[in-house]
Parts: C-alpha cells; sequence; structure tokens
C-alpha cells in the first residue's frame, strides 16, 4: 500500500491500528491501536498503556477497601461514601499482571470523590512505592494521596512500572 498525506483531519469510528507484518510468514501483529483505549507496544524496549478520557469503564469503591487489579485498570475509581474511605492499591504482582506491565509502564488513575461527603485517601501495597515527590509529602502537590469530597474532589495519580511486579505512584493533579 501507498503512504498517504491528508492536509485534514482524519477521523474513524473505530479507531486506527499499526500493525507489522512478518516477512517470511505473513503473519500480521498489531503494534499500536488508537482508539478507546489507546495502547503502543514497542517490542524491543517498552510497553506503555495510556487510558482514554473517556473511560468507558469505572470502579465504584464506597468503604475503606484493597481496589483489585481490575478496577484500577479502568483508570477511573469513584466514591461516594459519607465515612472517610482508604483505598489501598493492588500489589505490583496483580497490577503488573492485570496491564500486562513491564519496566516503562504508566497508567493514570482519575479518582473522583464529587459525590463523596468525606476524604478518600490512597494507599500502595507491596511492591507499590511512593515516589520520591510523594514521599516528600507536599501539601498541595504531588504528594497529597488525599482527594477531598465535593467539587474539588477529583485527582490524577500516575502509576510507573519499573518491572512487571512493581510501581512507583505519585499524584499529578
Amino acid at each position: 500500500m501507498a503512504n498517504s498525506t491528508f492536509s485534514g483531519p482524519v477521523r474513524s469510528q473505530n479507531g486506527f491500528q499499526t500493525v507489522s507484518i512478518d516477512p517470511t510468514t505473513g503473519a500480521v501483529t498489531t503494534t499500536s491501536t488508537l482508539g478507546v483505549t489507546t495502547s503502543v507496544t514497542d517490542l524491543t524496549t517498552t510497553n506503555l498503556v495510556f487510558t482514554d478520557q473517556n473511560h468507558p469503564t469505572t470502579a465504584a469503591i464506597n468503604a475503606t477497601a484493597t481496589a483489585t487489579a481490575a478496577e484500577v485498570a479502568t483508570g477511573y475509581i469513584t466514591s461516594t461514601s459519607a465515612a472517610a474511605t482508604t483505598i489501598t492499591l493492588p500489589t505490583g504482582t496483580l497490577l503488573g499482571a492485570a496491564l500486562g506491565a513491564t519496566r516503562g509502564t504508566v497508567l493514570d488513575l482519575y479518582v473522583d470523590n464529587t459525590a463523596g461527603a468525606n476524604t478518600v485517601t490512597i494507599a500502595v501495597a507491596t511492591n507499590g512505592i511512593l515516589s520520591a515527590a510523594a514521599a516528600a509529602g507536599s501539601g498541595a502537590g504531588a504528594g497529597l494521596l488525599t482527594v477531598p469530597s465535593g467539587v474539588t474532589g477529583l485527582a490524577c495519580f500516575r502509576i510507573m512500572f519499573s518491572s512487571a511486579t512493581a510501581y512507583a505512584f505519585t499524584r499529578t493533579a
């Protein structure tokens, strides 16, 4: 197929894929997908996972609990609890397996407590560590692990894998 250059927007209802074709067998392998869930795979170095802004699947955690890897993998957790709630992230091993993580995998996790009536606190589990910024505990920056309730009750956290089973955790917004 020839290369094409477009001067206007390119649109698709079902996303876009980049593929590679094995010159010997002709087997087609998808190397990246742009759509509802976007993933880019560089088979030689890194596996990056980016979740779409729309988050078609979310998880509700309304009481103190350990989130499952599947809940965190949605990229969006809501809480509507009237009581203070602590959400502990899953172990690095469980979350890494759910995401197919390798060194360099990144997941942004949004916590929405706008409908809650009390604070949500995020904690890490085994093989999860707080980044240097999070460990410093700055009250209004990357170290803030609490999400207030009400209109300001939104937060974005970044989970960055250093291996398939270990991650660093920090707040980005």
